[in-house]
């Protein structure tokens, strides 16, 4: 069995795909888009093997990089099945939906120009037409059973508390009747997180890969957080002033909208108008509320004496252009969650355009901002930030909260591979920047006495 990796290696952490081939099989594990970066345009590629012959693929959760190429390979004419767990389809058939138009937007723009300056046009990276056949290939399977996938090959997802459906997989192989088992974390949520249940490891594996994005350190205590994020809420309540808040529509939504549902519950400040100005987080939300069976106890105790939209009477979701537009005519205070999460596109640029020069907005920012992104900026503390073009004055109040992120950290990471550890695996760290799982390795080699493997994009790991 050789395994080939074709995503999240050599210090890269987006872009994650595995292919698994065996003397009978080649399946594929997670199909993600490259983002960012200057190479991502040409490893955005379908990561079919040399024949293009393909059995199965199998989703660990819906995360643009870890489900973004899958319209390639319907492009590239795949028919075949891919699993993921109930929750984890619904998600996926959103987010692809969603990165296909993105992706002809993007391209009608890039033409416009091509076309004046005499140059033919170019295609997208895949339509909707491409998006819609793969949504169609996905096959749900359960938790916790084993699933036969392809000739000698069965899958077992369990819970791995990242996001609502994700799972890590363990990959059972028939190895001329023996079984050899390769487990794939996915990516891990972190412990004791609120509304979904923690991740459950695997105890057995022959080989072992393990995400590593915060393999250096560990998030600001949860707790911590939440308490930050209720003081500035009152603050700036008090001051009544504009709350700006850039959000990923599947997961920071709606543990916010939970965290605003228990300050409401709590009364710990008077209800006030709240926006949820994007339509992805919107339609996210909906699905949240048809997978309680995924919820942990607490959350399950929570919802039962009175459902999150319950506290929210002031909630607006607003899903027209013409819904967000209206937003900039509401006196403070208000809050306002909008894409996008780094502040790179969508909606919140617009509230940040009309805001961020006034000294009562605060703006809190709750996920990770890449280098390049604005939210990048506004975190570095820059005092002068351009806009579609237009210079913008900082004069806001901008607040970093540090644990709100859906990644497991140092701690965490290491409590999940413990329960694997006495099998005594080989080890593999994929899908984080080289420092980070640098020191996760010389962690893992210091406790467990096994030498994890770094791999580079391409390489091929033999079992």
């Amino acid at each position: 069995m050789k395994i080939t990796i074709l995503g999240a290696a050599g210090g890269e952490v987006t872009g994650s795909a595995y292919l698994v081939q065996t003397q009978s099989a080649s399946v594929l594990v997670d199909c993600g888009l490259f983002q960012g970066g200057q190479r991502a345009d040409e490893l955005n590629r379908p990561p079919l093997p040399p024949d293009g012959q393909l059995d199965a693929v199998l989703i660990t959760h819906g995360h643009l990089d870890h489900t973004g190429r899958l319209p390639l390979l319907a492009k590239a004419g795949y028919t075949g099945p891919v699993f993921a767990t109930p929750a984890t389809i619904e998600m996926s058939a959103l987010i692809l939906r969603d990165s296909a138009h993105i992706q002809s937007a993007d391209i009608e723009r890039v033409n416009r120009k091509r076309e004046r300056a005499g140059e033919p046009p170019l295609e997208p990276l895949y339509t909707s037409a491409h998006a819609e056949a793969i949504i169609q290939q996905f096959k749900p399977v359960p938790y916790q059973q084993a699933v036969s996938v392809a000739p000698g090959l069965q899958a077992i997802w369990t819970e791995a508390g990242h996001m609502l459906g994700s799972a890590s997989i363990q990959l059972l192989v028939d190895d001329g009747g023996k079984t050899k088992r390769v487990v794939f974390s996915g990516d891990l949520g972190p412990r004791n997180a609120p509304i979904l249940k923690d991740y459950e490891p695997f105890r057995q594996a022959d080989l072992v890969f393990l995400e590593s994005t915060y393999g250096d350190r560990d998030h600001q205590p949860f707790g911590e957080t939440v308490e930050e994020f209720f003081s500035i809420v009152q603050t700036a309540v008090g001051a009544r002033g504009k709350i700006l808040v850039p959000t990923f529509a599947v997961g920071r939504a709606q543990l916010l909208m939970t965290l605003l549902s228990q300050m409401f519950r709590r009364q710990l400040v008077p209800p006030f108008p709240i926006f949820l100005d994007s339509p992805m987080a919107i339609a996210a939300t909906e699905i949240y509320r048809h997978h309680h069976e995924l919820f942990d106890e607490e959350m399950l105790r929570y919802v039962a004496q009175k459902p999150v939209r319950a506290d929210l009477q002031t909630l607006k979701l607003c899903a027209t252009a013409e819904d967000s537009k209206k937003i900039n005519d509401q006196p403070g205070p208000c809050l306002v969650m909008a894409g996008a999460g780094m502040c790179n596109a969508g909606r919140i640029l617009h509230h940040l355009k009309a805001n961020l020069w006034k000294p009562e907005t605060h703006v809190v920012i709750v996920g990770y901002q890449s280098d390049d992104s604005l939210g990048r900026r506004l975190v570095n503390g820059e005092k002068l930030v351009s806009i579609f073009g237009e210079k913008i004055a900082v004069k806001a109040q901008v607040h970093t909260l540090g644990g709100f992120s859906a990644h497991a950290g140092q701690t965490d990471l290491l409590a999940w591979f413990n329960v694997i550890a006495p099998s005594q695996p080989r080890v593999a760290l994929t899908h984080g920047e080289n420092p980070q799982r640098e020191i996760l390795a010389k962690l893992i080699e210091q406790r467990y006495n096994l030498k994890p493997q770094l791999p580079e994009l391409h390489e091929v790991i033999e079992l």
